[in-house]
């Protein structure tokens, strides 16, 4: 019975809401993840029956519209400028709308659906791959175009839930801590039912810690490449692995990730290439903000003191805290035979805890993270994070502050409270030299 409930609430918010319907969103939303927690109870014995399950709630969602999410208007944008032979990178969307576009698919009804139209787009290769065949086969249908991306994102899934699985199995630890991931609505909604990239960088970082058991250095270099081609954000996980080879060994492997990584750029590489990077990097530390945390404490002295909204000078010292932090995580930790998963959910969470902009999304890798240690504060968080969706609604978005302060009052009091316990981390995770 709680299977069933589950799965006709995920086919109402799949196929029956809006974004902007709030209270029933957070409503179906907060009854789906009390069942997760009920569901991975139950089946904390059979791993693979809880397994069939979520896959099977992933298919249920194979034929919607993502609702909670537009992002998937400037996939398919993009895939279409692809099929037409034009570089995504090089123009923004309002570009060809002012210049009178005649590229198939490139019109008036899709750019208004666009969320960003002045911005260049900053959706690396792996994506753009992915959105491209699904314009070939989809041609200038939204729906086809968005079943044939949403197959990618679940093959994908099926992908990270089994390499979890494994590698829990490699770790001896208990198979079930897989359903963590594998039932959690947070990762269901985001990735197959909004088409979220992060779906590729979960499969190819856990690829990586598989390749890197395997001892095979080409191998690593080539997942953690994909990974950084999925979306640019594991480039901050890099540096972790200064620890965890030998001298010879890091210059080969940082060799083969900077040769793979330029590889797959090499379809659109060329000078405007790197301007929209880097414009698109800037723009996001600099104009966008969104359900931040420290951010938003360092806004607020802004105001007060300046008297205006301070995020382009924020920003800058938000993303040289980030990098400072993640720095100063690295250098503490290269004498301690630290879990790498612990490593990596610590420096995307020193990333997310300055990031001015945090979707609900961005904290799905550490859910996956989560799961070989013995912290659980992620979880806690993906429940919390669904509340910066109340600030929707059909006259456009109001930042629901009071809400923000009451998910990381929780979620830092968890992350607390988790750090405080003291808990010897496993020795899971030091690799070959």
């Amino acid at each position: 019975m709680l299977i069933l409930s589950a799965a006709v609430v995920i086919l109402f918010m799949g196929y029956g809401l809006s974004r902007e319907s709030t209270l029933l969103n957070i409503g179906c939303y907060t009854f789906l993840f009390t069942a997760y927690l009920l569901l991975y109870k139950q089946l904390e014995g059979s791993p693979r029956i809880g397994i069939f399950i979520s896959i099977s709630f992933r298919l249920l969602l194979l034929f919607s519209i993502p609702a909670l999410s537009d992002d998937f208007y400037r996939f398919i944008w993009d895939g279409r400028l692809l099929a037409a032979g034009v570089n995504p990178f090089h123009e923004v969307p309002e570009f060809y709308m002012l210049q009178g576009s005649n590229i198939p698919g490139i019109n008036l009804e899709l750019f208004e659906s666009l969320n960003f139209k002045i911005y260049h787009t900053m959706y690396a290769p792996v994506a753009q791959f992915t959105g491209w065949i699904a314009v070939l086969i989809g041609g200038e249908s939204v729906r086809m175009t968005v079943l044939v991306m949403r197959l990618f994102i679940i093959v994908a899934e099926i992908g990270s839930i089994f390499l979890i699985y494994r590698l829990l199995q490699y770790y001896k630890m208990n198979s079930s801590r897989v359903l963590l991931y594998a039932l959690n609505p947070l990762v269901i909604f985001e990735l197959t039912g909004n088409l979220h990239h992060e779906a590729y960088v979960i499969f190819f970082l856990l690829l990586t810690v598989y390749f890197f058991h395997k001892n095979n250095l080409w191998f690593t270099a080539l997942a953690m490449s994909m990974a950084i081609t999925s979306k640019l954000i594991p480039l901050i996980f890099l540096p972790l692995f200064l620890n965890r080879f030998s001298i010879k060994r890091l210059l080969l492997f940082y060799t083969l990730v900077m040769v793979f990584t330029i590889a797959l750029f090499s379809p659109f590489l060329d000078n405007k290439l790197f301007y929209a990077l880097i414009d698109s990097g800037w723009l996001y530390f600099q104009r966008f903000e969104f359900n931040g945390s420290i951010y938003y404490l360092v806004r607020e002295v802004g105001f007060w003191v300046k008297g205006y909204n301070i995020i382009q000078t924020a920003g800058r010292w938000m993303a040289a805290l980030t990098f400072l932090s993640i720095g100063s995580y690295i250098w503490f930790e290269r004498n301690k035979k630290v879990n790498i998963f612990e490593a990596l959910m610590w420096i995307l969470t020193l990333y997310l805890v300055f990031a001015t902009t945090l979707h609900p999304w961005y904290i799905l890798p550490l859910i996956s993270f989560c799961v070989f240690t013995t912290y659980r504060y992620a979880i806690i968080w993906s429940i919390l994070i669904f509340l910066s969706y109340a600030g929707y609604s059909h006259d456009g978005y109001s930042e629901p502050i009071y809400l923000i302060v009451l998910e990381y009052l929780i979620v830092y009091a968890v992350m607390i409270y988790e750090i405080s316990r003291n808990v010897k981390p496993q020795l899971l995770f030091r690799g070959p030299s």
